[in-house]
């Protein structure tokens, strides 16, 4: 099955940390136009308005039973056109969509798996499943079609109330079994391609697993004609044996639940990134989550308006953890009032370029130190991050043979978020200076604060 390929790893923001379920389009229009000023250069491409668009009652912490989602008369999900005033009068997302593209960027939106339950409710029509129907009844032996036809379906014909999500009240499943579930989906999606989406997130995807959905879903994308990145959500307890499945019909995939200013949330994803970062190429990525950087919790789902509560170095580990692995890069933060401080993390040129390396992989984990490498193109150079997982400084001298740095003191080593040379040296005999470092080879010292990281790069 077609899908949208993605050379490296996407990088955009998305409204979520941010705003939860109230972002405006003057919000999005704000940050679109800071991504365009100030961050397009270095790769940052991409604005996505998260969940809840269609509802007029939404707010902070939390969704709303029973809300009264704006659908077009197929059971589709509109824009609540008070928040989005452009899309009044049945335009969709179409005219803010234009405006991004103005911009130089791509436009992307948050959606559920399955159909509104008001659209159940209110048995709305779904658009082209009576065909879709005709055709299979007419497929199924020599005098099925005889009495085929192409009577309308309707949302309460194909929704399944037995897989409904679990922690959004909004949506019903679909039953698959129907061909009226793909028929909703086709429609749904050339919807979005008429708006000129770029770009889906679909959550309640991957927890449980829905594997009728993903496949259902990228093949309506495949039939809508344009070019649109699949994201799916939410990741919790993913497992590798999907990879192949997730490879054929995503362009990238959560690796676990939502991701918070927490420490104990960073520290968690480098057992899974130790997982996933090995797969990480063209053929997909898997996702660490939005980095929640800068000014969030606006009015959103978790806490009050803050400057992100990740110090200084775990904001640093974050970013360093996240370029070595290679994942999709999405900024939670409010662009437009983000302190120079945190828009400087996505500015460092050379940060941005691990994700064009290759082979990326923790390759030493003892106490509080863990050691990931990732390789240059033409094996004359590479990278090294060095993680402190405690809550005191640590300083060791690294052995350039555990971080794959050429052992004949060559190497010049280099900090990316310093831009300052790293001071190397051949160890001719064993000492406290250089602990664990065998005569022959080089030490590379360095101190990292707690919970801090070093990125290095080294060229023979």
């Amino acid at each position: 099955m077609a899908k949208t390929p993605s050379p490296r790893p996407p990088l955009g923001w998305n409204s979520w940390d941010c705003y939860g379920t109230t972002v405006t389009e003057a919000e999005v229009l704000a940050n679109a136009e800071h991504m365009a000023q100030h961050l397009l250069p270095f790769g940052w491409d991409t604005v996505v308005v998260d969940i809840d668009w269609s509802d007029p009652t939404a707010r902070s912490h939390g969704y709303n039973e029973g809300a009264p989602l704006h659908l077009d008369d197929l059971g589709r999900l509109m824009p609540d056109p008070e928040r989005f005033p452009s899309s009044a009068g049945g335009a969709g997302f179409g005219p803010l969509a234009d405006k991004i593209h103005g911009l130089g960027l791509k436009f992307g939106i948050h959606v559920m798996r399955g159909i509104p339950r008001r659209a159940t409710a209110e048995r709305l029509p779904v658009a082209g499943a009576g065909e879709a129907a005709a055709g299979v009844s007419a497929g199924t032996g020599a005098s099925a079609g005889a009495g085929a036809s192409s009577a309308p379906v309707t949302a309460d014909q194909i929704a399944d109330e037995t897989n409904r999500c679990e922690w959004n009240p909004h949506m019903d499943g679909l039953r698959h079994s129907h061909p009226g579930a793909q028929a909703y989906y086709d429609s749904v999606v050339a919807l979005y391609a008429s708006w000129g989406v770029d770009f889906i997130k679909a959550d309640d995807m991957l927890w449980p697993y829905q594997a009728a959905d993903i496949e259902a879903f990228s093949l309506a994308i495949e039939r809508s004609g344009r070019p649109i990145e699949l994201s799916l959500s939410p990741g919790r307890d993913l497992s590798l044996t999907r990879l192949d499945h997730l490879r054929e019909h995503a362009t990238m995939w959560r690796i676990c639940d939502d991701l918070w200013d927490v420490w104990e949330d960073v520290e968690a994803n480098f057992a899974r990134f130790a997982r996933w970062a090995p797969t990480a190429s063209e053929l997909g990525w898997p996702d660490g989550d939005m980095l929640p950087l800068g000014h969030i919790g606006i009015r959103a789902e978790r806490g009050e308006p803050r400057d992100s509560r990740l110090t200084p170095a775990e904001r640093v580990t974050l970013m360093t953890l996240w370029v070595i692995a290679r994942s999709p890069l999405m900024i939670g933060g409010d662009l437009p009032t983000s302190s120079p401080e945190t828009l400087a993390l996505f500015t460092n040129a050379e940060v941005l370029a691990v994700l064009e390396s290759s082979g990326s992989r923790e390759v030493f984990r003892e106490g509080d130190l863990v050691l990931w490498t990732a390789d240059g193109v033409t094996g004359e150079s590479g990278w090294v991050a060095a993680f402190n997982l405690g809550t005191e400084p640590l300083s060791v001298a690294l052995d350039a043979g555990d971080a794959g740095v050429p052992a004949d003191g060559s190497a010049r080593v280099r900090d990316l978020w310093t831009g300052e040379d790293v001071e190397t040296h051949v160890v001719t005999v064993q000492s406290d200076e250089a602990r664990g470092v065998a005569p022959g080879s080089v030490a590379i010292p360095t101190t990292i604060a707690p919970h801090g990281a070093r990125l290095l790069r080294w060229e023979a």
